[in-house]
């Protein structure tokens, strides 16, 4: 077995990079030389982070340089019964998270729901996208090329579903600035989160509109599409899996739950998710979607990141008789249960939780339901929270839970 201490020290010489090391030690025995490299140059003990429950190699093509894990908590909330499309049953949700209190409190939501009856969740739309931008000389060419395209969806469809056996292509939609055109690409993916497929597919359909037209590629991603940054056109079109959730609340389940009225917190959602929310220039008009989306993300081995665009959420609530309706859609939740990080174990097991690992059947119905799941968390949260502050109980929850 190679030392990892010798191979610490050639990279200390210079002999080795830190990314060779692989080459010469199986994956463990380099992620054990680079802690040690670690240790010896920052003074930082890294046990801890060299105590991960899976073998190095598992995690090839999800790290680069790994040294060890980042090992977050992991609770879980629920059970709680979910009418959806896909998700049909009761279901517990693991969330990883270091905010004390977070699960307490979609936990109180799921409570309520559960009393309800449960909720009621839906996937409206499931388009991952892609967006070039291409240059041209001037808005006559533009013009030519975003008519181009309009016209030949279908000879792009088949370029961009000739590189997957999966991805199917949905639309394609020009948009002109200037000397400047954006196609904005929007696939299903089924039950992958899709950017790689669709970003492989898109570059096929792009070498075809640059065959076909004068137009000349400048990026694959032209921030259209548009990944990890807030933008409107998410949240008004959707990305990923747009996705709703809703819920009836008999008067007494709300008191007995929140200890208010279903009247303070449909003020408390119009005053606070929605006039703040227009008054900050919000993109999301929610409470706390984000801090769901994270957390059901790191315990589910989704893309992190991407809870920029889960947070793009619009909560409603009013007073219905004697009870309180509540909704959360999510605009733009971008989630899988087969590739990336679904593949680690602890990631996997979550997963196994949900009911949800692996490609369901038929394809797509596994992400799917992941996405109802998420949807009632989210709405569970909401309802958590706005009941805290309608009950002034927000400092207190977190004072007595020692946060």
């Amino acid at each position: 077995m190679t030392d990892p201490d010798a191979l610490a020290e050639r990279v200390q010489d210079g002999e080795l990079r830190l990314h060779e090391l692989e080459q010469h030690a199986d994956a463990d025995t380099a992620a054990e030389a680079r802690r040690r490299l670690l240790e010896a140059e920052t003074g930082a003990d890294l046990d801890t982070v060299g105590e991960y429950a899976f073998p190095a190699e598992t995690a090839d093509a999800n790290v680069e340089n790994m040294v060890g894990a980042a090992q977050v908590p992991m609770g879980v909330a629920g059970p709680v019964p979910v009418d959806g499309s896909a998700a049909d049953g009761t279901h517990y949700l693991p969330l990883a998270t270091t905010e004390g209190a977070l699960v307490a409190s979609i936990n109180r939501g799921l409570s309520a729901i559960r009393a309800a009856g449960g909720a009621t969740a839906r996937v409206l739309k499931n388009e991952m996208t892609r967006a070039p931008v291409f240059r041209v000389h001037d808005v006559g060419e533009a013009s030519e090329v975003a008519s181009w395209v309009k016209a030949n969806v279908d000879a792009l469809r088949e370029a961009a579903e000739s590189t997957t056996s999966h991805g199917e292509l949905r639309e394609a939609t020009p948009y002109v600035v200037g000397d400047n055109v954006f196609v904005r690409f929007g696939y299903d993916t089924k039950d992958a989160m899709g950017m790689n497929m669709a970003t492989i597919a898109t570059q096929e359909a792009a070498e075809l509109v640059e065959a076909e037209t004068p137009a000349e590629l400048v990026a694959l991603s032209g921030n259209l599409c548009s990944d990890k940054k807030p933008a409107a056109i998410n949240a008004v079109e959707g990305r990923g899996r747009t996705v709703a959730a809703d819920v009836l609340l008999d008067r007494e389940q709300v008191e007995d739950r929140f200890k208010t009225t279903p009247e303070a917190i449909a003020e408390a959602n119009t005053r606070k998710n929605h006039v703040g929310s227009a008054k900050a220039a919000s993109i999301g008009f929610n409470a706390q979607a984000a801090n769901v989306v994270a957390a059901a993300f790191l315990a589910c081995g989704q893309d992190i990141a991407q809870v920029v665009e889960g947070s793009n959420a619009i909560v409603t609530a009013d007073v219905r008789g004697d009870q309180l309706y509540a909704s959360v859609t999510l605009a733009s939740l971008e989630v899988g249960t087969v590739g990336g990080g679904t593949k680690l174990p602890t990631q996997s097991e979550a997963l196994d939780v949900l009911g949800v690992r692996g490609g369901g059947d038929p394809a797509g119905s596994n992400a799917d339901a992941l996405a109802e799941i998420i949807a009632v968390g989210a709405l569970a949260g909401e309802l958590s929270l706005l009941g805290a502050l309608s009950a002034s109980h927000l400092a207190s929850a977190h004072e007595e839970l020692g946060r």
